[in-house]
């Protein structure tokens, strides 16, 4: 019997990109140097939310390459991964592929929200910013930081600005203030000129510091 095809994944861009990026370019001196840089890279967000949360939970607190062998040997236990095969799952099996005691629990904790219909997944893309992380933080081992990469990365939000992102502090020290601290108050003050499109900036900033795109 052939091994189930993975569903393709299909990569959506956002429609607002070359529009935040001349206002960009004509608020910021920093961000009219970096911008040409980067040619056509742009943020893109894949996947499915379900998924794009549970990949989050799995990667906590190990390296980028462990992650992703955990979730590989995680994905092979269900022909698909929704809600409900989750919570259809056995905890040896989900130990047996490399998932801690607690993110199992966080795993669970997330299938039942989407199962059951606790987040409104169908209602987020005409929901606030802050009601969809109020939403999601209510969810155990989600915390404002995985928020707020969700809204970015998933959701396509134009104006997030991740304060408890080291990234975007560093790179905000690096390209602003020559490397000296940097503290909320000081990054907050540098994203005045960035709105209404802070999460271009970020992107942008996260990319002086490591040249690949992120995704999620």
């Amino acid at each position: 019997m052939p091994p189930a095809r993975k569903p393709e994944i299909t990569l959506v861009t956002p429609d607002y990109w070359e529009e935040a990026c001349r206002h960009l370019v004509k608020k910021d001196r920093v961000m009219r140097r970096l911008i040409p840089k980067f040619g056509d890279a742009r943020l893109e967000s894949r996947g499915d939310a379900f998924i794009t949360l549970a990949r989050s939970i799995v990667g906590q607190q190990i390296s980028v390459k462990a992650a992703q062998a955990v979730w590989e040997r995680f994905e092979k236990l269900q022909r698909r991964l929704t809600p409900a095969n989750v919570l259809k799952l056995k905890v040896d099996d989900m130990r047996a592929a490399g998932l801690s005691a607690r993110k199992i629990e966080y795993l669970v904790d997330l299938a039942l929200h989407f199962d059951s219909g606790t987040v409104h997944v169908d209602a987020w893309q005409d929901m606030a910013d802050e009601l969809i992380i109020e939403e999601l933080v209510a969810i155990r081992g989600i915390g404002r930081w995985t928020a707020e990469m969700f809204l970015i990365f998933h959701l396509l939000r134009p104006n997030v600005l991740p304060l408890d992102d080291i990234g975007l502090i560093n790179g905000i020290s690096t390209n602003y203030f020559s490397g000296d601290p940097v503290s909320r108050s000081d990054a907050r003050e540098v994203a005045v000129a960035w709105a209404p499109y802070c999460s271009v900036a970020t992107w942008y900033i996260w990319r002086s510091l490591e040249p690949l795109p992120v995704a999620y």
